[in-house]
């Protein structure tokens, strides 16, 4: 795609949390299956139904732009996630799991929080109100998420991971 402009720079960074999203959408469950505290798996599940319907907001905004939903490459979101995974793969001590995997999610996490904030502004110079009112719903949704997992790290796991 040729970026000449902002509309066309807005796209891609739409298209970029595009891919992200339908990428997490398919790392969650693995994550999910591999929590030991049912507490975090509770709240990946949760983050899962989440970011489908997060999906579903984004294939909203494609379709006020007159695009179809697609999706670019973010090399980003793929070395988060396959940090993640590795991460999962190493640890055997189940606690000390849970606190790489809130670590992990939290990467995500303010990944995404710069991209839809960022969205969220070019939308709203652009004149896309109705596309900044939906990206702020998911952005708004993905400090909640961001800060529900900083409680649950600091509540009970890292403490747990360190005994």
């Amino acid at each position: 795609m040729k970026i000449e402009k902002l509309s066309d720079l807005f796209l891609h960074t739409l298209q970029d949390i595009y891919y992200a999203e339908n990428h997490i959408v398919k790392a969650l469950p693995k994550m999910i299956k591999a929590s030991d505290s049912k507490e975090l798996a509770k709240a990946f599940t949760d983050h899962l139904e989440q970011t489908k319907e997060q999906v579903t907001r984004l294939q909203e905004v494609f379709s006020m732009l007159d695009q179809k939903p697609k999706a670019t490459k973010c090399p980003a979101i793929d070395g988060i996630l396959e940090e993640a995974q590795e991460l999962m793969s190493e640890i055997k001590d189940p606690d000390t799991k849970d606190a790489a995997m809130i670590a992990a999610a939290q990467a995500v996490e303010h990944y995404e929080i710069t991209r839809y904030g960022t969205l969220v502004a070019w939308a709203n110079l652009l004149g896309y109100n109705s596309a900044s009112k939906l990206l702020g719903k998911t952005l708004k949704e993905e400090y909640g998420a961001d800060s529900k997992l900083t409680k649950i790290a600091e509540a009970h796991l890292n403490a747990e991971a360190v005994a």
